[in-house]
């Protein structure tokens, strides 16, 4: 167990700190103060797109040295690199493109390393796509599972919703404009048709929120396609595989009570409380209703 913590006196004082640096999700102005003047005073910026923080950079009047850093073959290598700037006493900022960095974004990898070779991270708060779309959702924040991008393929992405579907967590992904159309069929197919919210372009001119069940957020989709960066939040399952089977076994009993023969009142009840009516009617024969 690592009981030193990020802070400790332990760390050697000669190295440098890397700082976990959140930029804005889309509006400019959106970067926080303590963040603009860690930008101001790294001696380096480890950045996703450089192209893109130097816009950020720009706009804040900021001059400094960017360092590609992003996920790919090579991202090894220069890990290493970075590990190396941070031990001869540098000190550098770790940004994503947008939001806050290591959330479906590269970095992870490079924290890890931070942390075995002692080397202080200090992280920064700040934008992240996933907790504002949530904020403005109008479903449960209380407690939530952030998925990050759904896999691209159909057969892996119904497989990573039905690990899911029983969580009675809010369910909150990233999507791209080209897949939500599958995705959503995808969710509805196997969450069921819960409440929702698509949310796009935050804090952008086109920022929009469609809010409704999974099937009526789909047909609003079809007819009016939609593009840009997409955050969807899912209610959880607040009416569990258990929970579903005993208000069945005592809808099935009470239909049986009024002469509604056992298959019948089996099929019945498993189509109201969506349960199989095979697992149902097995049940009830063990019941010996």
């Amino acid at each position: 167990m690592d009981l030193s913590g990020s802070n400790s006196s332990s760390l050697n004082s000669q190295k440098g700190t890397l700082y976990i640096c959140p930029t804005p999700i889309g509006n400019l102005d959106d970067l926080t103060f303590r963040a603009a003047r860690i930008l101001k005073e790294v001696d380096l910026i480890a950045a996703e797109n450089t192209l893109h923080t130097q816009k950020l950079l720009n706009h804040y009047g900021i001059s400094k040295p960017l360092i590609s850093y992003f996920d790919s073959e090579k991202a090894e290598i220069k890990e290493e690199k970075l590990i190396a700037k941070l031990e001869s006493g540098l000190n550098i900022a770790l940004v994503s493109s947008a939001g806050t960095p290591l959330i479906s974004d590269p970095g992870y990898k490079l924290i890890k390393k931070c942390i075995d070779k002692k080397i202080k991270i200090v992280p920064l708060p700040g934008p992240s796509a996933a907790v504002t779309a949530l904020t403005i959702s109008g479903i449960s924040p209380h407690q939530f599972f952030f998925g990050g991008f759904l896999p691209s393929k159909t057969k892996a992405r119904k497989s990573a919703l039905k690990q899911i579907e029983s969580s009675p967590c809010t369910l909150i992904f990233y999507e791209a404009p080209h897949r939500i159309v599958e995705s959503l069929s995808d969710c509805l197919e196997i969450l069921g048709n819960r409440e929702a919210a698509l949310v796009r372009e935050l804090t952008k001119i086109y920022e929009e929120t469609l809010r409704g069940k999974l099937s009526e957020i789909l047909d609003w989709i079809q007819i009016k396609p939609i593009k840009g960066e997409i955050t969807l939040v899912i209610s959880g399952n607040q009416n569990n595989a258990a929970d579903r089977l005993k208000r069945a076994e005592i809808e099935m009993e009470s239909l049986v009570k009024k002469g509604i023969p056992l298959s019948q009142a089996a099929k019945e009840a498993a189509k109201k409380h969506e349960i199989s009516k095979n697992k149902l009617y097995s049940r009830a024969r063990l019941l010996t209703l």
